[in-house]
């Protein structure tokens, strides 16, 4: 399927998805916000990867929010102010599930970072599970800078990664974090000099962890994300119920049996997931 926004490959398990406005400095458009969460479920609902990767096109991964979604329909019939900001709650709530789709995903998003990640993409990759960049990259929560306070993930999210003060310095300031300071405080992993040496690695992590059981990928994944939000006890009582109900020992034996005859597993996919209730 053809996007505005985005091209889409999948190969070998993993799902690649580069945004690829360029010419736009890859802001985020109307199109940017209902695209990425059809292409987030259409891959997750339908099992179609065991793995996805983001990375972008030109000077920077994302100038962040196209400045066309604030101007809103002129044509619209005015109403007072709390009709207004009551339609503007909900369609608030539509562009974080933009970015919270891919924290809810059953497989693991990975973020492949270069140029400027402004704005709107610092709340984007904060959805993500594992993040790179190359040398040039820099991080700004920029909504300070034109009067106005993130609100699609970044708060809730960021201070996941990295110390609440550097959050909160970025977020009073409007700062650029560079990419070096980045990694220092566990933004990033890792840190690039090319983009090419980025995309090799990225794509080699993809690729390890598509050879795995899906199964067993996507319970950490739901796992890690459980215990961020719980506290331990409560963690360690959700990890029991969910080995009681998915604990696979014929994945086991087929990892086991791999091994010993010198070949890669042969795991069964995730079940594609309803769009509907039954």
């Amino acid at each position: 399927m053809a996007y505005e926004c985005f091209e889409v490959t999948i190969e070998d398990k993993i799902a690649h998805i580069r945004m690829n406005r360029p010419e736009a400095l890859n802001t985020m458009n109307k199109a940017f916000w209902n695209e990425l969460p059809e292409i987030i479920h259409d891959i997750d609902n339908n099992a179609r990867a065991r793995v996805i990767v983001i990375s972008s096109t030109g000077k920077h991964f994302s100038g962040g929010m196209d400045t066309t979604v604030f101007t809103g329909d002129r044509d619209a019939p005015k109403h007072d102010r709390y009709i207004m900001a009551e339609a503007l709650r909900s369609n608030i709530k539509h562009i974080q599930h933009s970015f919270s789709c891919m924290e809810e995903a059953r497989m693991p998003v990975l973020f492949a970072l270069h140029g400027g990640v402004i704005g709107g993409a610092v709340d984007m990759i904060s959805a993500g599970d594992i993040r790179w960049c190359t040398k040039d990259a820099f991080f700004s929560i920029m909504e300070t800078n034109i009067a106005m306070t993130a609100d699609v993930g970044t708060f809730p999210r960021l201070q996941r990664y990295i110390p609440e003060g550097w959050a909160k310095q970025m977020a009073y300031t409007g700062m650029r974090l560079p990419a070096a300071k980045a990694k220092e405080i566990g933004l990033v992993n890792d840190v690039f000099d090319t983009h090419e040496e980025m995309m090799d690695a990225v794509m080699g992590v993809a690729r390890e962890i598509a050879a795995n059981s899906p199964l067993a990928v996507t319970g950490c994944k739901v796992l890690i994300n459980y215990g961020r939000d719980h506290n331990t006890a409560d963690t360690l009582d959700y990890i029991g119920v969910w080995n009681a109900a998915m604990f696979p020992p014929p994945h086991m034996a087929e990892a086991f049996k791999a091994r010993m005859e010198k070949r890669d597993p042969d795991y069964p996919e995730l079940s594609e997931l309803r769009d509907t209730a039954m």
